[in-house]
């Protein structure tokens, strides 16, 4: 029987969403409540995707296996809850077809990159980046508009090379603001490790130092050897919104 589910947890704590040896990690956390709950079974979760240290989610999704097939789903969602940490909930589990698979069946995944252009504010230091210069948001709407569609972002990445390359197809750059944060949301059908953190540090120092949007096209498609990006933005910014299927 598989069981899919969606969860949420702040990030801060945590060395990423993947089991590491040694660190703390959201999918390790998960794996140890449904053991707990399935009398000390091993339980192997199989996430949508590998959030970074520090990064949070609010829809990350998994998906995992077990044999009882007249288990009580809700039963099972109030324990788990019980059992987790206080920045992790797991929202809702259901059974899906045997062939479904929580990475592989994904058509798209939603992030959302939170800045917070003032000095301080101590319940937002670690759930968005602090810039507290001013952003012209005409000029980041304009740079990040040159990330959309389908590109190489072998410069963007620090992926190694592998014979799955860096063509990833982003369909959407959206750039919304409330009071002093700025939300930047991209829709794309996946994203490599780091990539929309460059993407957000690249954009952000163009922006700060004023330069021309168009040098984004020298390090996108290009056949030259890799130069990967030196801007990273904060993990603290990033959160995973939602997975579609």
């Amino acid at each position: 029987m598989r069981l899919f589910a969606s969860c949420i947890y702040k990030g801060t704590k945590y060395y990423g969403w993947q089991k590491q040896p040694n660190v703390n990690t959201i999918e390790e956390e998960i794996e140890k409540a449904l053991s707990k709950f399935f009398s000390n079974q091993e339980i192997n979760i199989y996430g949508a995707g590998r959030t970074d240290a520090g990064v949070h989610a609010f829809g990350q999704k998994f998906h995992f296996d077990i044999e009882d097939r007249e288990i009580d789903l809700n039963r099972l969602l109030y324990s788990v809850n019980q059992m987790l940490p206080p920045d992790i909930k797991i929202e809702d589990i259901e059974e899906v077809d045997p062939d479904f698979h929580a990475r592989f069946s994904a058509k798209n995944k939603c992030y959302t990159y939170t800045i917070l252009t003032q000095s301080k504010d101590p319940f937002l230091y670690d759930t968005a980046y602090l810039h507290p210069e001013r952003i012209d948001l005409d000029k980041l709407r304009e740079v990040l508009n040159y990330f959309v569609g389908e590109h190489n972002f072998k410069n963007f990445t620090s992926k190694e090379e592998d014979e799955s390359n860096f063509i990833r197809n982003i369909y959407s750059i959206d750039v919304d603001t409330h009071g002093d944060l700025i939300y930047i949301t991209l829709v794309g059908n996946g994203f490599m490790r780091y990539m929309i953190r460059m993407i957000v540090g690249m954009a952000i120092h163009i922006c700060d130092k004023d330069l021309d949007p168009e040098i984004v096209l020298d390090m996108l498609d290009s056949d030259s050897p890799r130069e990967i990006c030196a801007y990273k933005a904060p993990a603290n910014g990033l959160t995973l919104v939602n997975v579609h299927y």
